[in-house]
């Protein structure tokens, strides 16, 4: 028989409480017969317990499960049950039922080389066979629907807690994204012409099986009211390219425009391919560095994050310190920050991002290739064609091996060096590259030097993130200052020296914790770039007041011979369902004061009041008032914004952040994420408003799509049972588990049951009943109830309208039509007989 099941066994249902009580069940291993004597029922002629006369037994048929490997979910499949003739019971009398795992799935599963060479396969090869595998076992459990496969360690490949191997990673469904963040802004000076601005930037894309096309796009519109008013607007592609996941490699193939990544030189834009080793596909514990970006905003704010002249990072905060953590740990080179305040001025500075030392794995050995033409920002391409390559190899648990080099033709690199680890005293590489290159028929060669260290300090709650020196000499070139000397008339700002440093320390003791950023660039030819970042924080409590926090922040960043100095203290006191405030900001001798209230809302949208005075620098005494508002959408994020001083100006702002994903599965609208990156989409199966992660609902179609899901990162998405309405609950399990590679759409689908519930009573035409055991189940064949004695049945998700079938033995009995009224204490349902029928 070839029947397509899904078997839905809810708690709280008065027929399977009745059930159990009565038969007394226990879980034998092997096959009962049920002495019906004892049994407390009408028609004892009428019962149907064949699902319940085997431990684990599953009738024949393809159920939709959640194949799950030592308790954790893999993915829901098709899962088809077969007999196996050639397999008896022990008595000789029965042929048992085995799940069918095809080669699909088993490659799911994680097995290793070894243990895959022991399978066997039967149902004309389409099944495998795991009886060579001592430990595994395979079990269907219907009442969970789930497949439950239990396997020992020593037949899988390397995976922890948040980690799984290549072959349990998922290129996910094809679809189409496109992902935007806008921000806009209104400003109104006490005398003279309102400004507007509009600016913009996001990703759109398609995905194709392993394949990622995407184009990334930005936008900015400008306009100035009054006489003489003048307006401004562009937009570009500022990158098209494709990439895909190369698992075995544990690397990513990219094609088209391209910013090299590199562990050893700079950073620079071309056209071409690149094989790139990706942290990211490396147990946890072996991932590189993400870049941060700290500041303090003098008012509600944007804060860009570029590089090259390509917004990577894009967003609005509030007054007050901001500290980016969530750019991409992909991101490599110098990064140029722009901060945009409400009143006009703009505060610019550049983060160098850190590589933590170069270390690999004992025996492993990663590495990065590309090959094309440098090009520019117009798409142009612009200097000699290139090859470059770099490798790290793992001699042994304390020391790596690593260099690298460059080919182009009047320009060529080497870099050699070695990484170290030191254990208890952390981590520490050391290398040095040398350059050599043609410019005006001079040719120029210098050598750089570079330094790194990282250590976490367990005993004393402190980290170093990373200590960095770099020294170059005046004739080194890196290959982005060699085209600037070649095709832009000389290099501007030639690299000498750099230091960075970045640490944090905790004091438990005292509640307290710190947080320190130090970077200090030198050149041959300009001034000296410096950026410092000072955090403090503590916690108190002061009489019946509890967990009072202060904190106190400082930038200073010396940029192009321009010094912005910053300062911001603040201190907040939790008060019922908000924080009360104080805050004072220091900047460039212009002082300001406001008291504050914040609240978070029950729906996770939150608000900030500020009012107070500003004065300094050649300014009187102002007041001041702002406010700031952020909300959480199904289809978007938003923040809004309004800012007020006194003979000032006035300024309003908007920002919206979201995407639309498509799919043959579904479609929807979703708050921001990472532009183009990793996402989940949810299917409820058509039922709307259905509460999932991160607030979330989904739409009328029954879709969500969950942004910002982790690439290569064992992550599960889940419905919030604790948030669904009265007529929904979920009638499967309502987590799942997966692990995607970066960029795909993921999908799962949650079975949920939409209806009332109510007590019915089954009647034949002749006065009988179904028999006792048998299964209720909807139009999608999913069980909303068990028959028991006397016609009893306890029915939930069900609809007016709707026709339910009774089943035996898997196949149809009768069906009943579920009257317009259902308010009614017990229903009482003639059951007609169903086609086909015994």
């Amino acid at each position: 028989m070839s029947s397509k099941n899904s078997y839905f066994a809810r708690r709280h249902r008065l027929s399977v409480y009745i059930l159990m009580a009565l038969l007394g069940i226990q879980m034998p291993v092997y096959a009962v017969e049920f002495n019906t004597d004892i049994m407390d029922a009408e028609d004892k002629e009428n019962i149907d317990l064949s699902r319940f006369s085997e431990a684990g037994f599953v009738m024949p048929g393809t159920y939709n499960l959640s194949v799950k490997v030592n308790e954790h979910a893999v993915k829901d499949s098709d899962i088809a049950f077969y007999e196996r003739p050639e397999k008896t019971g022990e008595n000789g009398d029965k042929v048992p039922v085995e799940a069918c795992l095809t080669a699909e799935s088993v490659a799911l599963l994680g097995l290793t080389d070894a243990a895959q060479d022991k399978l066997a396969w039967w149902h004309d090869g389409q099944c495998a066979d795991f009886s060579a595998l001592d430990g595994m076992t395979v079990r269907g459990d219907l009442s969970d629907i789930s497949l439950l496969i239990s396997l020992p360690q020593s037949w899988m490949e390397y995976q922890d807690a948040s980690w799984l191997p290549p072959s349990r990673w998922e290129d996910g469904i094809p679809g189409l994204l496109f992902d935007y963040n806008l921000n806009s802004n209104v400003t109104q000076p006490s005398s003279g012409h309102q400004s507007q601005s509009v600016s913009g930037s996001g990703t759109a894309g398609a995905n194709i099986g392993p394949w990622r096309l995407r184009g990334d796009w930005q936008s900015n519109y400008a306009h100035t009211t009054g006489v003489g008013g003048s307006s401004q607007h562009n937009f570009d592609w500022s990158r098209l390219y494709a990439y895909r996941t190369l698992r075995d490699m544990k690397a990513r193939l990219t094609l088209g425009e391209d910013y090299l990544t590199s562990d050893l030189f700079d950073s620079w834009r071309f056209t071409g391919l690149s094989v790139v080793s990706d942290d990211r596909m490396l147990p946890p514990k072996l991932r590189g560095y993400a870049p941060e970006v700290t500041g303090i905003a003098r008012t509600n704010a944007k804060v860009t994050v570029s590089q090259q002249g390509r917004v990577i990072y894009q967003t609005t905060v509030a007054s007050g310190p901001f500290r980016i953590q969530d750019i991409s740990d992909a991101v490599s080179g110098r990064l140029d920050v722009r901060v945009e305040e409400q009143d006009g001025s703009v505060q610019t500075f550049q983060v160098d991002t850190a590589s933590v030392p170069y270390l690999t794995r004992p025996g492993q050995l990663r590495y990065k290739l590309a090959a094309g033409r440098p090009s520019n920002y117009q798409h142009h391409m612009q200097g000699p064609n290139f090859t470059t390559g770099e490798f790290s190899w793992g001699v042994s648990n304390a020391w790596s091996l690593y260099g690298g080099g460059i080919a182009a033709g009047r320009y060529n690199a080497l870099s050699v060096g070695i990484g170290r680890d030191l254990f208890a005293l952390g981590a520490l590489s050391a290398d040095v590259t040398q350059s050599v290159a043609k410019v005006d028929n001079q040719t120029l060669q210098g050598k750089s030097w570079r330094l790194s260290y990282s250590k976490r300090f367990d005993d004393y709650n402190s980290e170093v993130t990373f200590a960095g020196y770099r020294f170059s000499e005046q004739d080194y070139l890196s290959m982005g200052e060699y085209l600037d000397a070649r095709y832009h008339g000389g290099v501007i700002g030639h690299d000498k020296e750099l230091y960075t440093v970045t640490a944090n320390k905790s004091f438990p003791e005292w509640r307290m914790s710190a947080y320190l950023s130090w970077s200090h660039q030198t050149y041959w030819d300009r001034k000296d770039n410096d950026r410092y970042s000072l955090s403090v924080s503590q916690y108190f409590d002061v009489g019946n007041f509890r967990n009072l926090s202060a904190t106190l922040s400082a930038t200073r960043s010396e940029y192009y011979g321009r010094r912005d100095d910053s300062a911001y203290l603040s201190f907040s006191m939790p008060f019922g369902n908000g924080s009360a405030s104080y805050n004072g900001n220091w900047d460039n001798g212009r002082y300001s004061q406001t008291a504050g209230w914040y609240q978070r809302l029950d729906d996770g949208d939150s608000y900030r009041l500020q009012a107070g005075t500003r004065s300094g620098n050649g300014e009187g005494l102002a007041t001041q008032a702002s406010g700031y508002y952020t909300h959480r959408g199904d289809y978007a994020d938003m923040s809004g914004n309004l800012y007020w001083t006194q003979n000032g100006y006035t300024s309003a702002g908007l920002s919206l952040s979201g995407g639309l994903t498509a799919t043959t599965k579904g479609a929807a609208l979703h708050p921001g994420g990472g532009r183009g990156g990793t996402r989940m989409l949810i299917s409820t199966d058509g039922v709307g408003d259905v509460p999932v992660d991160r607030n979330q609902h989904t739409n009328s179609f029954g879709i969500a799509v969950v942004p910002d899901f982790a690439s290569y990162y064992r992550s599960t998405t889940a419905i919030d049972v604790n948030k669904l309405p009265d007529d929904i609950e979920a009638a499967g399990s309502p987590v799942a588990e997966a692990v995607l590679t970066e960029g795909a759409i993921g999908f799962r689908r949650f079975d949920v049951l939409k209806g009332a519930k109510v007590v019915a009573v089954l009647n034949m035409a002749d006065g009988s009943h179904p028999p006792f055991g048998a299964s209720v189940r909807n139009g999608k064949d999913r069980e909303v109830g068990i028959v028991s004695d006397g016609g009893l049945s306890w029915l939930s998700g069900i609809n007016p309208g709707e026709t339910l079938t009774v089943k035996t033995s898997g196949e149809p009995f009768c069906q009943v039509v579920i009257p317009n009224n259902i308010s009614v204490a017990r229903l009482l349902l003639p059951c007609t007989p169903a086609s086909g029928a015994l």
